[in-house]
């Protein structure tokens, strides 16, 4: 691995740029002395390092936000509310230190860092006004002289397990919602991509977030996990990543009751009417599938065309696909960045192989154009079928795979036909189809006739196999309160049952 020069030396403000794990208001050293290198996947070089921590560590994270959360809890929601606003405003006027950041330890082009951090300071300005809302209820009392109702509290201690492909918003997404809850954090973001969060634990520093209410702790995965779901003080679990780690952290949550809420993988289906324009539907097919490099749990995987205008659905696709661009994200005009990793472009690379093997046509995709070797050119495959992975893996690479088919009925079954439930994309103009597969499709969102789905205001969040409960929107901070009901008997009166 060769050592670039110091990502510090990058960034309007060079602070932002931190080596170390955030407890308890504090920048830690790893006690066993432990060190990771953290790579750019655009160049293979070191971008720099970060501790492991012990996992007496790792407890003194939960023993900060323990202590912390009866004063955080106890403030009002307009005070919480102040505190990230200004984490809100910091995350905004460092937004280009932000981008530069994410672009080096995770690749994307830096118009697509920046969005991210955009979108990402989205969601602390919306919860920080949701936590303001978190109303109770008044209930009709059916009992003499009693007066009924509800108060939502704060669950307590949330920790937080969050992916390498979105750094920043997938953290700000939740952290924001708990905390406006009243809920101090404990954050592990992804080794691949930990400069991210050690730069949000900066902001939030400065935005007056108390010490051991936003905690950064780094190590070992599974080591650092198993600790978080075995402390009875960690109230709530929020992942974002892979069904399998999923599964495993739903059953570790399972001795200590967690509140858990799980955004695991997607398989999402395009599905394109008769009456669509071709070239239309196919440039925005594009835009669904090829979005962060493909590595993204939205990424349109099943590309379902009806046969009427399937020919000419793959032509315009092919030359649309054509003029992207592969790169190093912090040159200019790039469209797709390198894949995290270099064991991402072999699963890419398995996946095409079995397609073909099984059938599938090779319509582009020549990977000797490579720019390096954790990048993988934009593939188009034809004729896939329901015996290849990429029909039910998620494949997480710009692997695009197309499938005709004959009629509404048929595509239902061919997009439900998967253990994933997150995300679906329809193109159509005839509502009564509209109406008719969106009804039936098996997924947690429908996006028609447009790519973009998300945003603050939005309960993302799939079913079956993708997950359990909703982030964003109304619901959002729900994950992070109880409700508690209470009931007020009139002193000297009889109580009944």
């Amino acid at each position: 691995m060769k050592l670039s020069r110091t990502l510090s030396t990058m960034l309007d403000d060079p602070r932002l740029f931190r080596q170390y794990a955030y407890v308890d208001g504090k920048w830690t050293h790893g006690d066993g002395g432990r060190e990771e290198a953290v790579i750019d996947p655009a160049t293979g070089e070191v971008i720099g390092h970060i501790p492991w921590l012990e996992a007496d560590q790792i407890r003194a994270a939960v023993d900060a936000a323990e202590g912390a959360f009866v004063h955080w809890r106890a403030l009002r929601a307009d005070e919480r509310c102040e505190r990230l606003l200004a984490w809100y405003d910091l995350l905004q006027a460092n937004r280009e230190d932000l981008a530069t950041i994410m672009t080096l330890e995770q690749g994307k082009p830096l118009p697509d860092a920046r969005g991210e951090v955009e979108y990402g300071a989205s969601f602390v300005r919306w919860f920080a006004e949701e936590g303001k809302r978190t109303f109770g209820e008044t209930i009709p009392s059916h009992i003499p002289n009693a007066a009924l109702g509800t108060i939502k509290e704060p669950v307590g201690i949330a920790a937080l397990i969050t992916p390498w492909n979105f750094p920043l918003a997938m953290i700000t997404r939740k952290a924001a919602a708990a905390m406006a809850a009243g809920c101090p954090v404990i954050v592990k973001p992804a080794g691949e991509t930990p400069f991210s969060a050690l730069a949000l634990a900066e902001l939030a520093e400065r935005a007056g977030i108390p010490a051991g209410i936003f905690n950064v702790v780094l190590g070992e995965p599974a080591e650092v996990s198993k600790i978080l779901c075995f402390d009875d003080r960690v109230k709530a679990l929020s992942f974002t990543g892979s069904t399998r780690v999923g599964r495993l952290l739903l059953e570790q949550s399972a001795n200590t009751v967690k509140r858990v809420s799980l955004e695991l993988g997607g398989n999402a289906p395009f599905i394109v009417g008769p009456d669509m324009d071709p070239k239309e539907a196919a440039f925005a097919a594009v835009a669904a599938k090829f979005q962060t490099a493909g590595q993204d749990c939205l990424a349109a995987d099943r590309i379902l065309v009806h046969e009427s205008i399937h020919d000419e659905f793959v032509e315009h696709f092919a030359e649309r696909m054509a003029a992207l661009t592969v790169g190093n994200g912090l040159e200019s005009e790039i469209d797709l960045g390198p894949l995290i990793h270099r064991q991402a472009v072999e699963k890419a690379a398995a996946i095409v192989d079995d397609a073909l093997a099984k059938g599938a046509t090779l319509v582009a995709g020549d990977q000797s154009l490579a720019p390096g070797e954790n990048f993988f050119m934009p593939t188009l495959l034809t004729g896939v079928t329901h015996d290849m992975k990429i029909w039910h893996e998620e494949s997480f690479a710009p692997v695009a795979g197309i499938t005709a088919y004959a009629n509404d009925d048929q595509v239902i079954e061919m997009a439900n036909d998967t253990e994933y439930g997150l995300a679906a994309y329809i193109y159509t103009h005839d509502i009564r189809r509209i109406w008719k597969i969106m009804r039936a499709l098996e997924f947690g969102m429908v996006s028609v006739n447009s790519v973009k789905m998300t945003g603050p205001p939005v309960p993302f969040g799939g079913v079956k196999h993708s997950g359990l409960g909703r982030e964003g929107g109304i619901t959002g901070i729900d994950e992070y309160l109880e409700t508690k009901y209470y009931c007020l008997g009139a002193l000297g009166s009889v109580s009944g049952s």
